[in-house]
């Protein structure tokens, strides 16, 4: 499964790493495309400079992991391409050219499913999403967020324990499956 990761679900840290944990596992393959890392970049800006370049080293670090992941596509695509916000058309744009399954997205009243069907994609949240494949395959989403706490733990030197973490991560039905 091909899976469009949009700017809202890259740039919360917990939240990318577990979904990309999972993707490590061969769950998925992930997908994005250089505006996307691009509008993360632009949003960490907000929190200073420090931010910012976190984010770029955590990009470049995302590109040297998935170097296939990245997608392009021709300005007659984006062109032709319609949603009720203008400003995300880049994120279909990509999925379709990334031959995406899914647009994982916390931003569903801008990726209406009939426009998405149209196009062979559908959208799903990241939390419905991971609660979906922990059913599918508990052992494989509790060790993937079994590392990504480890490493919040490690990180942060806080005593993180699973459900905060991943609750605060805006996945409340996954921190309630996995803990």
């Amino acid at each position: 499964m091909r899976v469009l990761l949009d700017t809202c679900v890259i740039y919360p840290t917990v939240m990318r790493h577990v979904l990309l944990s999972v993707a490590t596992r061969g769950v998925f393959t992930p997908l994005w495309s250089a505006r996307i890392i691009e509008d993360w970049r632009r949003a960490a800006l907000k929190l200073g400079p420090e931010g910012a370049a976190q984010a770029e080293a955590e990009a470049a670090l995302l590109r040297l992991q998935w170097p296939n992941a990245e997608v392009t596509w021709p300005g007659s695509l984006e062109s032709r391409l319609w949603l009720p916000d203008a400003a995300d058309t880049h994120v279909l744009a990509a999925a379709v050219s990334g031959s995406a399954d899914v647009i994982l997205t916390l931003n569903a009243k801008d990726f209406p499913r009939n426009i998405l069907a149209e196009e062979g994609v559908s959208r799903a949240d990241p939390d419905t999403y991971l609660r979906g494949v922990f059913e599918a395959q508990p052992d494989l989403v509790a060790d993937a967020c079994a590392e990504v706490l480890t490493e919040a733990r490690r990180l942060s030197s806080a005593p993180w324990e699973m459900r905060a973490l991943l609750k605060k991560a805006r996945l409340p039905r996954l921190a309630k499956a996995v803990s």
